[in-house]
């Protein structure tokens, strides 16, 4: 029988936790406690659970793109025989009966619709998920009359965290459909009790009033709400960082998350959440205190406060204080912390100048780097880029060591190596005669481009004349050479600024025109634009290549497999610099990835690097 089945699993699993009292199983398994609406309704109930809710199940597609089967219906199940169990005096599942005879009142629940919306993100290593339960409970009395029905509906929204695995492929899923089970039950709850709930005190002893009687006395005349708490509130907060590593580095983006919950019959108005902490760690965020506004019964809330690190945080560990606030401006729910690491400022500074080792098993004899990095100019009205020649070795040196690149396969030309004729060669003889249709082909360009009246776009070389067209190297030339290689993949990086010439007496420039080229070369270009790539002289770095390392460097790899891709380091980069730019040089600075990248391309999956595992592999 389905209810020994019930009762033998959850003295299995009572008696597991008890034996074994894990914290891991505990937290990750704990849900929302169903609430207390006060004594149970003195009815003996049959809960006949129908197949559409036991069996329900949908799919997902996880972060490593394998579907898997979300199995929903086990865990709503259980969770509305405990409403049940916590509802009416007597319960009997699944056909049995209750002790005395016939049950009272046999409750029906079908389930009708389960949704669940899944959107792989890289965003904060979490991934906005949504689960909506959609049931209806039917009521029927003792001689199976209908005394009515009630819809039951539950929706909850969260990030789900990728799990903490050498793969990092799947999301911790469980939490999310145990808080919706419970608001389902929750609903389930209150809606029996308005249906059956007695309007009058229990009858004394050999007087009984018939359910349909009850029904029709509370229809008019509802439980009353005392025994239930005045604010039924309850909330988690979550901190949430880029990297997923909770340790907050400088310049880096983070949401502190509070997902507010309503267990009770009405709704709520005028909650706020506060946020309190050291005044040095507030005054990054715009704001300090979000309104929940209206909660509806059953219903919830997600507010995020959304600050971004400061270059040289103060502070190496801190923490911040949440807490949930009534109308009345005291607490709904008891205040929760959220303890908060910094990364050395020192560490942070030095640390894509650190050059990793090489990784074991990564070499790459198929694969080719063309790095042009050019801090002067043999004209010296050209405008240099302080750190481009700095940029364009440290770039060859990652290749080498997290790229698995030999070194004969790394072309490295810098200032007065980067003539034109030196940069035709490589791009025209050397890489033509080296490359094969399985070479990753990356040119990597940091210095100086002119743009002319038409839009003509022209890199400047060392001997480079902004006078004289023929001193330049026309983009053109550069996308054909590139177009017409023999590779799988071909990237092609650029840092630097865009000038406008003046020469020709025009006061305009039409704008810049990054040539798509036909085939697999994608544009990784670091500002739009005429906007000036920005340097730092903190990092001694392009604010683009900085990050453009730091991601080669492991950062990028979000689902922790010790590889980073195309895909992750384009992502990466959209959202770590104009976010940088923004809070540290005040100032505008948005990459363009052309062609925009789809995600059903199969080279985005192209293995830049191979960093060091962040995270390591999962012990037994």
């Amino acid at each position: 029988m389905k209810t020994n089945r019930v009762v033998l699993v959850g003295m299995t699993l009572l008696s597991l936790v008890a034996s074994v009292g894990c914290e891991s199983i505990k937290s990750r398994f704990s849900r929302q406690a169903l609430p207390d609406l006060g004594p149970p309704v003195p009815l003996t109930v049959q809960l006949d659970i129908d197949p559409s809710l036991a069996k329900a199940k949908t799919e997902y597609i996880d972060n490593c793109s394998r579907i898997h089967v979300f199995s929903i219906g086990p865990t709503v199940e259980d969770t509305l025989i405990q409403a049940a169990h916590q509802t009416f005096r007597s319960v009997a599942v699944a056909g049995s009966q209750a002790a005395g005879g016939k049950p009272d009142v046999t409750i029906r629940v079908r389930m009708l619709d389960p949704r669940f919306k899944l959107q792989t993100d890289a965003l904060y290593d979490r991934a906005p998920a949504e689960l909506s339960l959609d049931a209806l409970a039917e009521f029927f009395d003792a001689s199976g009359a209908p005394l009515g029905e009630r819809p039951l509906q539950a929706t909850r929204k969260e990030r789900l965290q990728l799990e903490l695995t050498q793969q990092r492929c799947d999301y911790v899923v469980d939490p999310l459909l145990q808080d919706t089970s419970t608001m389902l039950a929750t609903q389930f709850m209150q809606e029996a009790r308005v249906l059956l709930a007695p309007a009058t005190p229990p009858p004394s002893a050999g007087a009984t009033a018939t359910p349909a009687e009850a029904a029709s006395k509370a229809a008019a005349i509802p439980a009353a709400p005392a025994s239930a708490p005045a604010q039924p509130l309850s909330f988690k907060a979550t901190l949430l960082d880029e990297n997923g590593n909770l340790l907050i580095e400088s310049g880096e983006r983070i949401r502190v998350r509070v997902d507010v919950v309503n267990t009770g019959a009405q709704t709520i108005q005028d909650s706020t959440v506060r946020l309190t902490g050291p005044q040095t760690l507030l005054a990054q965020f715009p704001a300090t205190t979000l309104a929940t506004g209206a909660i509806p019964a059953t219903g919830s809330k997600s507010l995020e406060f959304i600050a971004t690190m400061p270059q040289s945080p103060a502070l190496q560990r801190a923490e911040l204080q949440v807490a949930l606030l009534n109308s009345s401006g005291q607490p709904a729910a008891p205040s929760q912390t959220l303890p908060i690491s910094f990364q050395p400022t020192a560490a942070l500074l030095e640390d894509v100048d650190h050059i990793p080792a090489a990784t074991a098993g990564a070499q790459r004899p198929g694969d080719y780097l063309l790095a042009i990095g050019l801090s002067s100019y043999r004209e010296q009205e050209i405008a240099a880029r302080k750190y481009a020649s700095l940029d364009a070795e440290t770039v060859a040196a990652y290749f080498q060591t997290l790229g698995g690149l030999p070194q004969n396969n790394v072309r490295l030309l810098r200032d007065w190596s980067a003539l034109r004729p030196d940069i035709e060669e490589a791009l025209l003889d050397w890489l033509p005669a080296k490359t094969t249709k399985d070479s990753l082909v990356v040119v990597y360009f940091a210095g100086q481009a002119m743009v002319n009246a038409s839009g003509e776009t022209f890199l400047i070389p060392y001997d480079g004349s902004m006078g004289s067209p023929t001193r330049l190297y026309p983009l053109k030339e550069l996308e054909a050479a590139l177009g017409r290689l023999k590779a799988k993949q071909v990237l092609f990086v650029f840092d630097g600024t865009v000038l406008k010439n003046g020469a020709d007496g025009r006061a305009k420039a039409a704008v810049p025109k990054w040539i798509a080229t036909p085939g697999p070369v994608l544009h990784m270009i670091a500002t739009t634009g005429f906007g000036r790539s920005l340097e730092s002289d903190t990092w001694h770095h392009g604010l683009f290549t900085y990050y453009f390392l730091r991601g080669l460097r492991g950062e990028a790899d979000v689902n922790r497999n010790g590889e980073v891709t195309i895909a992750e380091l384009t992502a990466y980069l959209n959202r770590k610099v104009p976010g940088v730019a923004r809070s540290t040089f005040k100032q505008e600075q948005q990459p363009q990835i052309l062609p925009t990248p789809r995600g059903s391309e199969k080279n985005l999956d192209t293995v830049l690097t191979k960093p060091a595992m962040m995270f390591p592999p999962d012990q037994p």
